[in-house]
């Protein structure tokens, strides 16, 4: 059995789940090895918190982040780990980023795959279905390594963002923004 002895070590040793073409799990891989110029197709997933007024949280990337370091982002990324669901993944994660408690979890964009390549060259390359949530109680407590800052925005306004200066923010949000915009028109519509 290992034991971790401190956050640096579950840091080092996570494991991030390969996929094929076919987005078949084949492998695993250190998360610390998986970012870099010739990135594999990996699993992955992306949350946007609300409060019950309806603000969406919108963190910034701790400086020390590998890919996108500074850069403004949905609320919570991470990888599930090997035989993990994507929703305990997200639980997991969420606890663990900005120390909060989320209720009404789901999926909304469930077959949301993206490449990008940041101006260093580090690419990502990930299968990263989509999930939304409400958060319960009060505004988060971030960890500093992954989190720099955050705010509650009005989802209009995000989605303007989107639209006018994708520069702002992360590559993977600029694309989920217009699809999240897209479900949420059709589900007001219908």
């Amino acid at each position: 059995m290992t034991v971790v002895t401190d956050l640096g070590d579950a840091v080092r040793d996570e494991l991030v789940v390969l996929l094929d073409e076919q987005l078949r799990p084949c492998g695993t891989a250190p998360k610390r090895t998986v970012h870099g110029a010739d990135t594999p197709l990996h699993l992955a997933f992306s949350c946007y918190l609300r409060r019950p007024g309806g603000e969406v949280l919108v963190t910034r990337r701790a400086l020390g982040k590998r890919t996108w370091p500074g850069v403004w982002t949905n609320s919570c990324c991470g990888h599930p780990a090997p035989g993990e669901t994507g929703a305990d993944a997200v639980l997991r994660r969420v606890r663990q980023e900005l120390g909060l408690t989320v209720s009404d979890l789901h999926l909304v964009l469930p077959d949301f795959r993206y490449r990008a390549v940041a101006a260093d060259g580090t690419v990502e390359n990930e299968f990263c279905p989509v999930w939304a949530a409400v958060v319960e109680g009060g505004d988060p407590e971030p960890d500093p390594a992954e989190v720099l800052e955050w705010r509650w925005v009005e989802w209009d306004d995000l989605v303007a963002v989107a639209r006018l200066a994708p520069w702002s923010l992360s590559p993977w949000a600029v694309d989920q923004i217009p699809q999240l915009e897209a479900v949420r028109s059709r589900l007001s519509a219908g």
